[in-house]
C-alpha cells in the first residue's frame, strides 16, 4: 500500500523559503523523483537514479542544520519517493520475470527515501516524527532481509533502533506504534539468527518479551518466533541441538499460555490454542529424537485430551502426526501391541494424508520386523478400503517390505510371500491402471524384479518364481512390451527348471516362444529335452536354434556343456559337431576349433564302438592341419607341439585297441594318421617321436595285410604300391635308428627288435607282390635281416611257412624259399653260436 500523506503538514503553512543554496540541491532530488514516478514497464527506470540520488543526498547533509521549510521540503520528497517504490514493486509482480534486479533498485531508493526522512529530523507540526523514520527503516530492512542482502538490512535495522531508543516507550499508547517495536526486534533477531550469531539472536528475543504491552498477538509473535528458530535447529542431528531447540520450544509453549491468559476474544484464544498444540508436537518430535520415548507419550496425552486455555475451553488435538509420534514412541518402548493400536487407529481416520501413513507403516515395519508384515500388508489393504491409495504409496509398501533381499533365510521368504499376497491382490492392481501410473507401473515391476533376483542368486527358487511371476501384472499386455513379458516367462522357466518341475517349464517357455521367438528360448526348450531324456528332441532343437536369426555359435558351446552334465554324450557330441561347421566362416567363435576336436574324440572315448566317429574327427584334425598349417590350427610353440603330440598318442591308442579287437581297417587308418600328424618333423625335440612314427608305419602295413586276409580281399595295385612306399619310409627309418644305436649299445634294437621282424615280414609279403624282380628283392630283404642283430632264427622260419603258405604261392617256388631260409636259418644259428 502506499503511505498516506494526510499527516504531512503543506508547504503552503510554512512562510518560511528555502534558502537559494539548498533549492539547487532539493530541484535535482525533485527531478530524480519525478523520473522515478514516471516508471512504467514500457519506460524501465534508469540506472543511474539510485547512485545520483544517495550523491545528491549525500551533498546535501554536509548543509544540516536546515529551516523548519526545507525539512518540510526534504519529508514530502522522501514520502514521493516511497510512493513511487511501491507503485515499482506493485508493477514488478505483475512481471515476476525482471523482478530480482527491479527488487534490488527498489530496495536501494526505499533506503534513500529512509536516510531523507531521517535527514528531515523533527518537524514542527509532524505528529511522532520518529516512529515513522523509525517505520522507513524497518520496512527497508524487510526488503533487504527478503533479498538475503542481510548486511544492509541489519544497518536499516540498527539505525531504526537508534531512533525509537529515544523514546520512552511507556508514552507510547498507539498500538501500531507498540507493534513496531516489537517488530523491529524480532526483525534484528531474525537477521541476527541468519548470519549465525545465536547469542544476539536470543538476546533480542528475550528484550522483546518487554515489549507485549499485554497483548495475545504480540504474544503470538514472539511465540512463532520462538518456535521458528527451535525448528530450524531440529534438522541438526546433534544432541546439543536438540536441548537448545527444547529450550526454544519451551518459551513458545510458556509465551502461548500467557497470551491466552491475555486473549480478549475466542478467536485470539484458538489461535493461541492452536499455536500451543504446535509447540507440544514439536517438542515430543524433540523428544522422540533424543529417545525420551515416555515424553513423547505424555506429550501425545496431554494434546488427545486438551487443556484449558484462559477465557476458552478445553480441546483436543487430531492433528495427523500424533499417532505417528505415539506409534513411534511405543516401538522405542518395545511395546509393538500399543503401536499396532495406533497404526490401525490410523487406517480408520480419514483426514490423515496418504505421505504420513505410509511414512508410519515405514517406522513400523522397519522397528517390527518380519513379524509385523502380515500386519502391514493387512493394514495396507485396510486403507485401499476407506480412501483413494496413489501407486507410489503401494510402492513404497511394497518396497519396505521387501526390504533387503539378499542372503535370503526364512525372514526373507516370509516378507517376500506377504508382499506376493499384497501386489496380486486386485484391489492394488487396480492402482495401476492407465498410463498415468506408468511410471509407478514400471517402479514396481522393478521392485519385485529385483528382489526376485536375489532369491534366484540365492537359490530360492520357489520364492523367486512366485515373485516374478507376481511382475508379470505390472507389465502391460500390448506389443510395446512383449519382450519383457517374454523374459519373464524365460526367467519363470529357469526357475521351475531349477525346481525340477519341468512341464510347468516348457509351458513358460511356450508362452516366451510365442511371445518372442529366439535363441535363448531355443536353448531353454533344448535344457528341458535333455532334462526330459529327449535326445532326439534335443538334437532337433539343436536346428532350431541354428535357425533363429540372433543365434551364435555360444549357444552351441553351452549346449554340449549342458549335454556333459546331463551324461547325454550323444547330444554334446551332435551340439559340438555343428558347433565345427562354423570355423570356416572367420567370425568369433567361443573356444578354438582343435579345443572343440579334442572333447569330441575324448567325448567319444568314454563309449566303446565310436571309433569309426572317432577316426572321422582325427581325420578331420589332420585335414584342418594341413589346410591352416600346423601353428595356426594347432598352436605356436610348445602349446602346438603338445595338442599335435595328444592327436598323435590318441591316433596310436586308437590303432593299437582296434588292433587287439581284430578290427584291422579300422587299426590301419589310425596308426597311418601319426605319420601324417608328425610329417616334417625336423628340429631336435621332435626327433623322440622318430621312433612312433616308425613303428606306426610298420604296424599301418601290418594291419593292411591282416585286414587283406581277414576279408579275403586281395589288396588293389594302388594299395600295394602305397604301402610298398610306407615300408620304404619305415625302413629308412629303421636304418638312421640303427645306426644310432651304434653309440646308444644297441639299446633300441635290443629293445624291440620285433619290429625288424614285422618290417622284413611285411616288407618280403609285399615285394613278392611285384611282378618285377620280386622274387630278388625278398631274398635281399631277408639276407639284409638275417645280418642283422635283431634275426632270430624263428623269425626265418616263419618268414618261410608265410611264404609257402601265402595265396600267390606254388609248391616249387614254396620249396625253393623255404630251403632258402633253412639255410640263411642255419648261417644265423652258426653266427650266433660262434
Amino acid at each position: 500500500m502506499r503511505i498516506s500523506e494526510i499527516s504531512t503538514p503543506d508547504l503552503r503553512q510554512s512562510n518560511q523559503q528555502p534558502q537559494s543554496h539548498h533549492h539547487h540541491f532539493l530541484s535535482l532530488i525533485d527531478s530524480l523523483i519525478k523520473q522515478t514516478e514516471n516508471f512504467s514497464l514500457a519506460n524501465p527506470l534508469p540506472e543511474t537514479i539510485p547512485s545520483d540520488l544517495r550523491q545528491i543526498l549525500t551533498q546535501l547533509t554536509q548543509l544540516v542544520p536546515f529551516p523548519n521549510s526545507v525539512n518540510l521540503q526534504i519529508w514530502k520528497l522522501s514520502y514521493r519517493l516511497w510512493n513511487a517504490c511501491v507503485d515499482i514493486s506493485n508493477a514488478a509482480s505483475i512481471r515476476p520475470s525482471s523482478s530480482t534486479s527491479i527488487t534490488e533498485s527498489n530496495a536501494i531508493l526505499r533506503h534513500v527515501a529512509a536516510d531523507m526522512l531521517f535527514l528531515a529530523g523533527d518537524v514542527v507540526g509532524v505528529p511522532s516524527p520518529a516512529i515513522k523514520s523509525a517505520s522507513f527503516y524497518h520496512k527497508t530492512g524487510l526488503v533487504w532481509y527478503d533479498l538475503r542482502k542481510f548486511d544492509l538490512a541489519s544497518t536499516c535495522f540498527e539505525r531504526a533502533t537508534d531512533i525509537v531508543s529515544k523514546i520512552d516507550i511507556t508514552r507510547i499508547s498507539d498500538w501500531g506504534e507498540r507493534k513496531l517495536l516489537l517488530d523491529l526486534n524480532l526483525a534484528r533477531s531474525r537477521t541476527a539468527w541468519e548470519v549465525s550469531d545465536r547469542n544476539l539472536a536470543m538476546t533480542l528475543l528475550n528484550r522483546a518479551k518487554s515489549m507485549l504491552f499485554g497483548s495475545s498477538d504480540h504474544y503470538k509473535m514472539l511465540a512463532i518466533q520462538y518456535l521458528v528458530f527451535g525448528k530450524s535447529l531440529l534438522s541438526k542431528n546433534d544432541a546439543n541441538a536438540f536441548n537448545q531447540a527444547l529450550k526454544l520450544l519451551n518459551e513458545a509453549l510458556d509465551l502461548c499460555q500467557k497470551g491466552c491468559s491475555a486473549s480478549r476474544t475466542r478467536e485470539q484464544t484458538l489461535e493461541l490454542k492452536e499455536l500451543r498444540s504446535k509447540a507440544l508436537r514439536f517438542i515430543s518430535a524433540v523428544h522422540l529424537q533424543k529417545g525420551e520415548y515416555e515424553s513423547v507419550i505424555k506429550c501425545v496425552r496431554v494434546l488427545r485430551e486438551g487443556s484449558g486455555g484462559g477465557g476458552g475451553g478445553d480441546s483436543a488435538d487430531h492433528h495427523a502426526s500424533l499417532p505417528v509420534l505415539a506409534m513411534k514412541a511405543w516401538l522405542g518402548l518395545g511395546r509393538h501391541e500399543e503401536a499396532e493400536k495406533e497404526l490401525r487407529g490410523m487406517v480408520v481416520s480419514k483426514g490423515i494424508p496418504e505421505g504420513v501413513w505410509v511414512s508410519a507403516v515405514e517406522a513400523f515395519f522397519e522397528a517390527a520386523g518380519t513379524a509385523g508384515a502380515e500386519t502391514t500388508k493387512g493394514l495396507f489393504l485396510g486403507l485401499l478400503g476407506r480412501c483413494h491409495v496413489s501407486a507410489s504409496a503401494a510402492v513404497r509398501v511394497a518396497y519396505r517390505l521387501i526390504g533387503d533381499c539378499v542372503g535370503g533365510g526364512e525372514g526373507s521368504r516370509v516378507r517376500a510371500k506377504v508382499v506376493s499376497e499384497l501386489v496380486s491382490d486386485e484391489r492394488v492392481v487396480a492402482l495401476f491402471a492407465g498410463e498415468a501410473a506408468a511410471k509407478e507401473r514400471k517402479a514396481m515391476h522393478a521392485v519385485l524384479w529385483n528382489c526376485a533376483s536375489d532369491h534366484f542368486r540365492s537359490k530360492d527358487y520357489m520364492t523367486s518364481a512366485e515373485l516374478f511371476e507376481k511382475s508379470l501384472l505390472y507389465i502391460p499386455y500390448d506389443i510395446e512390451n512383449r519382450i519383457l513379458r517374454a523374459k519373464g516367462f524365460r526367467v519363470l522357466c529357469l526357475c521351475y527348471l531349477a525346481r525340477n518341475q519341468l512341464d510347468r517349464a516348457q509351458e513358460y517357455i511356450n508362452e516366451a516362444e510365442t511371445l518372442e521367438p529366439n535363441t535363448a528360448s531355443a536353448f531353454l526348450k533344448f535344457k528341458i529335452y535333455l532334462q526330459k531324456n529327449n535326445h532326439s528332441g534335443a538334437i532337433n532343437q539343436i536346428q532350431e536354434m541354428k535357425a533363429c536369426l540372433d543365434f551364435t555359435p555360444d549357444f552351441l558351446s553351452l549346449s554340449a556343456h549342458e549335454a556333459i552334465a546331463c551324461h547325454a554324450p550323444s547330444i554334446a557330441v551332435a551340439s559340438l559337431s555343428s558347433l565345427l561347421n562354423f570355423y570356416t566362416s572367420g567370425k568369433p567363435m567361443p573356444s578354438t576349433e582343435v579345443e572343440v576336436l579334442r572333447t569330441l574324440v575324448t567325448i567319444l572315448n568314454t563309449d566303446p564302438g565310436n571309433e569309426s566317429e572317432v577316426l572321422k574327427f582325427m581325420k578331420w584334425a589332420h585335414a584342418r592341419v594341413s589346410e591352416l598349417g600346423s601353428e595356426s590350427f594347432l598352436g605356436k610353440g610348445e602349446v602346438g607341439r603338445q595338442e599335435q603330440k595328444w592327436f598323435a598318442v590318441t591316433s596310436w591308442n586308437f590303432g593299437i585297441k582296434c588292433g587287439k579287437e581284430k578290427n584291422y581297417e579300422l587299426c590301419a587308418e589310425f596308426l597311418r594318421l601319426i605319420s601324417e600328424f608328425y610329417a616334417g618333423l625336423k628340429d631336435e625335440q621332435d626327433k623322440e617321436n622318430g621312433f612312433m612314427v616308425c613303428k606306426s608305419l610298420i604296424l599301418t602295413v601290418s594291419a593292411i595285410i591282416a585286414s587283406e586276409n581277414q576279408k579275403k580281399v586281395a589288396l588293389e595295385d594302388s594299395e600295394v604300391k602305397h604301402a610298398a612306399e610306407l615300408l620304404d619310409k619305415a625302413g629308412k627309418m629303421l636304418t638312421s635308428i640303427s645306426m644310432e644305436a651304434q653309440f646308444n649299445d644297441d639299446r633300441i634294437t635290443a629293445i624291440e627288435p620285433e619290429f625288424f621282424f614285422i618290417h622284413t615280414f611285411c616288407a618280403y609279403d609285399i615285394c613278392g607282390r611285384i611282378d618285377n624282380l620280386g622274387s630278388q628283392q625278398q631274398l635281399h630283404i631277408v639276407k639284409s635281416f638275417a645280418s642283422s642283430k635283431a634275426c632270430n632264427p624263428k623269425y626265418l622260419l616263419q618268414i618261410g611257412l608265410n611264404a609257402s603258405r601265402g595265396p600267390r604261392s606254388n609248391p616249387e617256388q614254396a620249396f625253393t624259399k623255404v630251403i632258402q631260409m633253412m639255410m640263411l636259418c642255419m648261417s644265423c644259428t652258426s653266427k650266433h653260436t660262434a
